[in-house]
């Protein structure tokens, strides 16, 4: 595997494969690089079973140079069907543990940096959570703004699913990875732009156009309103809300490159294709 890629390499992304459906499963089983120096960023929610993960990273793994992945809330449930029955931190330190066996990089390890066209950039995989500040307008209280959603009959599924220990809370553990993050990324070559890949987008913008605006709560954090300016994003990369576009906010390209559940892409299908190529910068 070459760290300088011809001019025929390009960086490309998907997320939300949530290969637990069959469909999803064959969406994934297609999908090709369209060269060998072709590196994938995935925004996660591959899937809840760490079976359904492995395989789908293993696959991947073996087709693109380089695969980076960061998790989703998906991958972080506890669900009666897995029989890995691993909880919180402990979860995910399993499956960075399970990707570097695949060789797959995560936001544990050194960053990489992509030298191929519109390069040189650090690819820069981050683990964040969300910590409910994206609230309902007038709504001043995490609480408040959780009794607002559970009125409007939104609530996320990560409340029964996703724990959060060793931590109190999900917010508690959101902000014990935005300190640990930030430091990593205050660190990095000033000179360097970056390409931050999560799996909730950094700026709220984004959640205005939720059909359910409640469910805002569980898609990130105003912690990171500035994070695209401060460390330089050429491009951010992110899933979570099924609702793939493009996007700018303060001139800095955003890209949410989810596939979602078979009932949402069978509606709308893949105008713009299940990978989206991030570098070279497409033509629009």
């Amino acid at each position: 595997m070459s760290d300088r890629p011809s001019e025929a390499a390009k960086l490309l992304a998907t997320s939300d494969l949530h290969v637990s459906h069959a469909e999803n499963r064959e969406i994934v089983e297609r999908m090709q690089p369209t060269s060998h120096e072709d590196w994938l960023l995935i925004a996660g929610d591959v899937g809840e079973r760490v079976a359904d993960i492995e395989w789908a990273l293993g696959l991947l793994s073996e087709r693109f140079a380089r695969v980076v992945w960061v998790p989703g809330n998906h991958e972080l449930w506890t669900i009666k069907e897995d029989p890995v029955q691993l909880r919180g931190e402990e979860r995910y330190h399993y499956l960075v543990d399970l990707c570097r066996r695949l060789g797959v990089v995560t936001p544990e390890d050194e960053y990489p940096v992509w030298h191929g066209v519109d390069g040189p950039v650090t690819v820069a995989p981050l683990f964040l959570l969300y910590d409910y500040t994206f609230r309902p307008d007038g709504v001043v209280t995490k609480e408040a703004a959780l009794e607002v959603a559970h009125s409007a009959g939104v609530v996320c599924t990560d409340e029964y699913f996703l724990h959060p220990e060793p931590y109190e809370s999900r917010d508690a553990w959101c902000r014990a990875r935005l300190e640990i993050t930030e430091r990593r990324l205050a660190a990095l070559d000033r000179h360097m732009p970056t390409i931050p890949v999560n799996h909730y987008p950094l700026v709220r913008e984004p959640t205005r156009v939720l059909y359910y605006p409640e469910f805002a709560l569980w898609c990130g954090t105003e912690r990171t309103a500035d994070w695209h300016l401060r460390f330089r994003a050429k491009t951010v990369v992110y899933g979570h809300l099924h609702i793939p576009r493009t996007t700018y906010h303060d001139g800095v390209r955003f890209e949410e490159v989810s596939v979602g559940y078979p009932r949402e892409w069978r509606r709308r299908g893949h105008p713009r294709g299940v990978l989206r190529q991030i570098l070279p910068f497409p033509a629009e």
